[in-house]
């Protein structure tokens, strides 16, 4: 192991004295295991949609998933994986209002209603930088062919939240200031499509404008997360090519796509 619940903890303090919205990463962190959530009922989670039934690709199994996945203690660069020590990152704590947004915000199964099979996280940082950057990675499976209607939502929500919307949580709120897309990363053969965003936050005190990206790849019935923060104002410009190649590739070589 690499320290990661040390780390997290170093990260948690650092964002409760900043009053940072973005700690993701280390205060709703995730296993590398399926959906988790307590199977309750959230008021902003969406309706009116039924579950996808139209077959789509076969849905990879948890075990391919993790084969998929960084390791705990992989490096990459300067980077370092390591597993999450509490729940899922941006779980099934995390709501949007307008509920359009929900996309930009949790993919989690218990505020979403896609038939998500299976979800693997993992967090990227490089260990000895408390208040620097992290990447929570994460790579999700579905069923029913609702990656591709994850995709489709998640571009509906860059469109119709681009002046901003609230982040709503167990115990506080978030202001997305601005959602603005960006150039995806060209992940090359495999990959069926690509969107990108980066988010202008202000911190919960309403006082400091902090900057996130979120980066998300399809292939077949399975997503490709990467969401980059960091506790501090600068704009860290996107997530690092370094992590989104290695995870791509790493993912090709596991489950074999051209």
């Amino acid at each position: 192991m690499f320290g990661a619940g040390k780390r997290n903890s170093r990260r948690r303090g650092a964002a409760l004295a900043m009053g940072g919205l973005l700690l993701a990463g280390a205060v709703a962190c995730g296993g590398s295991g399926g959906r988790e959530g307590d199977g309750g009922q959230d008021d902003n989670k969406p309706s009116g949609k039924a579950k996808a039934t139209a077959k789509g690709p076969k849905a990879l199994t948890e075990a391919q998933l993790t084969a998929a996945s960084f390791t705990d203690g992989e490096t990459v660069g300067k980077y370092t994986a390591s597993e999450f020590t509490l729940g899922a990152p941006h779980g099934d704590d995390y709501t949007a209002d307008p509920a359009v947004c929900q996309p930009l915000v949790s993919l989690a199964a218990d505020v979403t209603d896609y038939d998500l099979k299976t979800e693997v996280s993992r967090q990227v940082d490089v260990p000895d930088e408390t208040l620097g950057l992290t990447v929570a990675v994460q790579l999700r499976s579905y069923g029913g062919g609702d990656a591709a209607r994850v995709m489709k939502d998640l571009g509906k929500a860059g469109e119709e939240c681009a002046d901003g919307f609230t982040e709503v949580r167990a115990i506080a709120k978030g202001k997305y200031l601005k959602v603005e897309p960006v150039e995806a990363p060209d992940f090359g053969a495999g990959a069926d499509e690509a969107r990108a965003y980066h988010f202008t936050i202000l911190d919960v005190k309403g006082k400091l404008k902090l900057h996130e990206y979120l980066t998300v790849v399809r292939s077949g019935s399975a997503t490709l997360s990467f969401r980059g923060e960091i506790t501090d104002t600068k704009d860290i410009g996107g997530v690092p090519k370094e992590v989104t190649d290695a995870q791509w590739e790493k993912f090709r070589a596991a489950v074999g796509t051209k």
